[in-house]
């Protein structure tokens, strides 16, 4: 599990706008005319459609498309009875996930009531705001109590996630654990550790599945729950059991499955040992599990398991069923979250779970073939079909069960609008994070003595992207990482300045001399160079003691280029690298080149650089679909300009007959491809959907991504210098610790993929 630093996470929170979430307009709002549509008197108008006819509130106002999330912060997460205040950020963070993964906008309400009756008319005297809601750390018994009121008494969808959402994944989990064991689910014996909201509500779905109460065995705190004991609440008395064991241990011995929802290392190897041949293991205590999953391999090499961790293989996590659920609750105006619309969820994993896995996912996990087996039986949270396959799934099981107020006819373009509401834009990152993390690479941090270089190091470190090397004068590293606490203290430290290093230095300045004796280098100057940190770094990557080298944070952009060209140099039949930005956008990622490196480049270079784009846009399994940009159109103007960018790719069809690539063509028909299709539809790039722009030269590169990275407001990765024979990156001036990071990231895997 990755390491987060306490200063990291208040300062994710209180960076910029404070808090997660904002509103943003959605309709036009810049003139008086806009202002009066808004507001007084435009406004009166829907407000009379709905006074005669409530039902225009889903057509004419935001509330089709609105989920509450509502606490009381008397169950917040591990941290136990917080009070709301306290509550808020984690309330915010479940909108951020609701909105990224389904497109869903959220309210949260934090509320001052620990009084069930209280909250519950709280809760019934803003529902009419919201399509949905979704109860949220909630404390047991209250919450099964809250919930079943409000279900009964609202008419919108209703789901208490700490109770449904673990149960809806681990019961997805659980029937491909019991079938891969070659086991029945009305067979198998059931040890619940935990009697919780969770716990209770994780039970009751495994019964409907098919499990026994007979074979079933729930514990909490205190022990076994049994009629005898007179502290049970309702909820508990559902799964007493009349079995003689004394305690956790004993009730293993001969089980089948083991659920845990309570707390880390209370099941020791020895008690997994006892269990049933194939046992089933899902230990989903958080940060802890119940056993580690290390150990239960080792104890039980045959053991099907599953934790809430992301680091260990079938992590049952709940961003894999509450966006989708609500998602299609609201698409058909469910009146209720029912029994059949969460065994739909469970269904529509288990099945998903059996489905080839696109390689997008097996490229995040590092895998070349993730495929149903002990490992996976649970989809993994960033896979693109969830948003396409459970929201189906869940409204025809409400429109069946007789829920929905509204139908859906043609179930294939409703699949198509749910793919196009879903922004891509940060799938890219997260999948290249992923991968980073499957095998960290080494990578020279060249200006380890400024402040944010250092920083992004322990990041990097801490989510498990790369291994750092810091160069830079020690003292000053040494102080900053003390000052500011950071957790970089088994990372390399090099000064290339210092005395230690001075038979390395030589070493390497022997290097260069050799490689540029012939181009104006002396001895004297080679091993002189060698005092700078960019040409030191440099040469430890080529040298491969180290993978990856980040640097000009603090220099000029040709200064760390310089140095790396000199001693690393180019790709075999490289001539010019070149320098591309990926700039994220809810369409997706575009990739812009050249935009650093190639003033006006020639025919023969605008070739290079867009062969060397694609081969790099590949890298990360995404099929390039570029567009030779000029102010022209096929031919339209003449100009030596258009006349270089269409020779361009005639060489490039001529050359690469596979490449999905046309130009000369202006930006506008080369991004709308109704414009294209309409004004030349013999265009390689009809029905393409255009995401890689290669200018003409430097100036419109440049001016081109950063205007796109300012109004547009998108975030750019870069740049990624093309061409080189070892991984360096050299990064803008004065760039973020976000940037920096999502550099060393791309550095990671460019690492990656040369290895193979």
């Amino acid at each position: 599990m990755e390491k987060i630093d306490m200063d990291d996470a208040l300062d994710y929170h209180a960076m910029g706008r404070p808090g997660k979430i904002e509103v943003i307009p959605t309709k036009p709002h810049s003139s008086q005319r806009d202002l009066s549509l808004a507001y007084s008197p435009g406004v009166a108008e829907p407000c009379l459609r709905i006074a005669e006819r409530k039902e225009d509130v889903y057509k004419y106002t935001a509330k089709g498309n609105l989920v509450a999330v509502i606490s009381n912060g008397t169950a917040v997460l591990g941290l136990g009875d917080i009070g709301p205040e306290a509550g808020k950020p984690v309330m915010e963070g479940k909108g951020l996930l609701f909105k990224i993964f389904a497109d869903i906008d959220v309210f949260d309400i934090e509320m001052d009531a620990d009084n069930p009756e209280i909250f519950i008319q709280a809760v019934k005297a803003i529902a009419p705001t919201f399509g949905g809601i979704n109860l949220e750390d909630i404390k047991a018994p209250e919450c099964f109590e809250i919930e079943r009121r409000l279900k009964e008494e609202l008419h919108i969808p209703i789901m208490h996630d700490d109770q449904h959402g673990t149960a809806i994944i681990s019961s997805a989990a659980l029937i491909n654990a019991i079938e891969l064991a070659g086991k029945k689910i009305e067979e198998v014996q059931i040890v619940v550790n935990g009697a919780g909201a969770s716990a209770i509500s994780c039970t009751k779905l495994y019964c409907a599945l098919g499990a026994k109460k007979e074979n079933i065995m729930m514990f909490d705190s205190k022990g076994l729950l049994t009629k005898n004991r007179k502290d049970l609440s309702a909820e508990k008395l559902l799964f007493v059991s009349e079995r003689k064991v004394n305690n956790l241990g004993d009730a293993l011995k001969g089980a089948d499955v083991f659920v845990g929802l309570s707390k880390g290392n209370v099941v020791s190897k020895e008690m997994l040992k006892g269990m049933a041949d194939k046992p089933i293991v899902f230990a989903l205590a958080n940060p802890a599990p119940e056993i580690s999953y290390p150990d239960a391999r080792e104890a039980r090499p045959d053991v099907i398991m599953a934790t809430g961790r992301s680091d260990y293989p079938n992590q049952v996590n709940n961003v894999l069923g509450f966006p989708f659920i609500f998602r299609g609750a609201l698409d058909v105006r469910a009146t209720c979250i029912n029994e059949a619309m969460k065994m739909a969820a469970v269904l529509s994993l288990a099945e998903l779970a059996k489905e080839p896995v696109p390689e997008s996912v097996n490229l995040a996990y590092g895998s070349r073939n993730l495929n149903f087996g002990p490992d996976y039986i649970i989809p993994k949270p960033i896979d693109p079909r969830l948003i396409t396959t459970l929201p189906p799934a869940i409204a025809k099981a409400a429109i069946e069960s007789g829920v929905a107020q509204r139908n859906i006819d043609d179930w294939e373009a409703y699949s198509q609008s749910l793919a196009s509401r879903l922004g891509l834009d940060n799938d890219l990152l997260k999948s290249l994070t992923s991968k980073a993390r499957q095998n960290p690479k080494r990578v020279v941090f060249a200006e380890a003595d400024h402040y944010k270089m250092l920083k992004a190091a322990q990041e990097v470190k801490n989510e498990g992207i790369a291994k750092p090397i810091l160069l830079g004068d020690a003292g000053k590293i040494r102080k900053l990482i003390e000052e500011y606490n950071m957790n970089l203290a088994d990372a390399p430290i090099i000064d290339p300045r210092s005395a230690e290093e001075e038979d390395r230095r030589n070493k390497f300045g022997d290097e260069l001399y050799l490689k540029r004796k012939r181009k104006g280098y002396t001895l004297f100057e080679a091993r002189k160079a060698m005092r700078e940190r960019n040409y030191f770094g440099a040469m430890m990557v080529e040298n491969d003691m180290a993978d990856a080298m980040i640097s000009g944070i603090t220099r000029k952009y040709s200064e760390p280029i310089t140095a790396a060209l000199e001693t690393i140099g180019t790709m075999p039949d490289v001539k010019r690298v070149a320098g591309m930005y990926i700039l994220l956008s809810k369409q997706g990622p575009f990739f812009f080149a050249d935009t650093t490196m190639n003033i006006d480049p020639t025919v023969d270079e605008l070739v290079e650089i867009t062969a060397l784009t694609a081969q790099s846009i590949r890298q990360f399994n995404i099929v390039p679909r570029i567009a030779l940009l000029s102010y022209t159109n096929f031919g339209s103007v003449r100009g030596e300009l258009p006349a270089k960018v269409s020779k361009a790719a005639a060489i490039l069809h001529e050359r690469f007959p596979g490449m999905i690539v046309d130009g000369d063509i202006q930006a506008n028909f080369a991004l709308n491809n109704d414009l294209l299709k309409e004004q030349f539809p013999f265009s390689e790039l009809v029905d393409k959907k255009v995401n890689t722009l290669i200018f003409p030269n430097l100036v419109s590169g440049n001016i081109a991504y950063k205007v796109m990275q300012e109004l547009g407001g998108l975030e750019a990765i870069g740049p990624i210098l093309l061409g080189m024979k070892k991984p360096v990156h050299i990064l803008q001036l004065g760039s973020s610790v976000r940037e920096i990071v999502n550099m060393v990231t791309i550095a990671v895997v460019d690492s990656q993929s040369r290895g193979k």
